[in-house]
């Protein structure tokens, strides 16, 4: 079953609201409409009208945003030889993780454990694969549920960005680069969502791949919990930089590309 996008529209709107610090009454006056309408179109009321007036006060992609309310833009199914993608509930909602592996020497990175690693576990027994690596994109609970858990059942070490230092793994400095096999990874920045949030581009597949955490999601990213600016900047920066086959695997929903999300990414015109 395709996983389905993490935000709709309201999502977007809400989060573009909350890291300008603007009230419904402060985006109608800039925008031209009523409160209410934008009251309304926060809380799951779609009105494309509105939301296009609504768009550029909030620094979105009208054109984007539009798709995500007519719910009119899928990501591609992408399939990569070497790379697979798991997804376990979470209280309301479910949550990703990886695992790339170089398929001559039979080695394995982790990204994240997602909130139950018995299909990464199963499928490292299925091939036969050495686990070497367990990387992790932020500390948010969702994504390092089964730390130990995962640790304890392959011996693999972890490891974590130096902003967010936590028990069980060790901490780096964005920048540094990690290998198994073939695989190549470098780190980067890619803080705002969390204080410390890392993206690793793996390189050695047919496609390179981003594994972003809450950095960026199809469609959509996460909220700027800690800083809306630096989260605009440095997806900018770190993600949308690279090249447009690079597939962006988020923390919540569907794998898609760099190129995509250019295009159908409300957050960034």
């Amino acid at each position: 079953m395709a996983i389905p996008l993490e935000d709709k529209f309201n999502d977007i709107v809400g989060k573009a609201m909350r890291g300008f610090k603007l009230s419904d009454s402060e985006v109608a006056e800039r925008a031209g409409v009523s409160a209410a309408a934008v009251q309304a179109l926060r809380e799951g009321q779609w009105n494309e009208a509105v939301a296009r007036q609504v768009a550029p006060v909030l620094a979105l992609k009208a054109a984007a945003l539009a798709e995500s309310g007519n719910e009119s833009w899928q990501p591609k199914p992408i399939n990569l030889d070497g790379f697979a993608q798991f997804n376990t509930p979470y209280e309301d909602m479910t949550v990703n993780s990886y695992l790339a592996w170089d398929k001559a020497s039979g080695v394995a990175i982790a990204f994240d454990t997602g909130a139950d690693c018995s299909e990464m576990l199963a499928l490292i027994a299925e091939k036969k694969l050495t686990l070497k690596l367990i990387l992790l994109t932020h500390t948010h609970g969702d994504h390092i549920l089964e730390l130990d858990r995962l640790k304890e059942k392959t011996g693999a070490p972890a490891f974590v960005g130096d902003r967010e230092p936590i028990d069980g793994a060790e901490s780096f400095a964005a920048g540094r680069s990690f290998e198994a096999g073939a695989l190549k990874v470098t780190s980067g920045l890619t803080w705002g969502h969390s204080k410390g949030g890392i993206t690793f581009v793996i390189k050695g597949l047919s496609q390179p791949v981003a594994v972003v955490g809450d950095a960026v999601f199809a469609g959509s990213m996460g909220g700027g919990g800690v800083s809306y600016g630096a989260a605009l900047a440095t997806n900018r920066e770190q993600i949308l930089s690279l090249s447009d086959d690079t597939v962006i695997a988020s923390g919540h929903g569907p794998l898609t590309t760099v190129g995509e999300q250019k295009v159908h990414n409300p957050f960034f015109p």
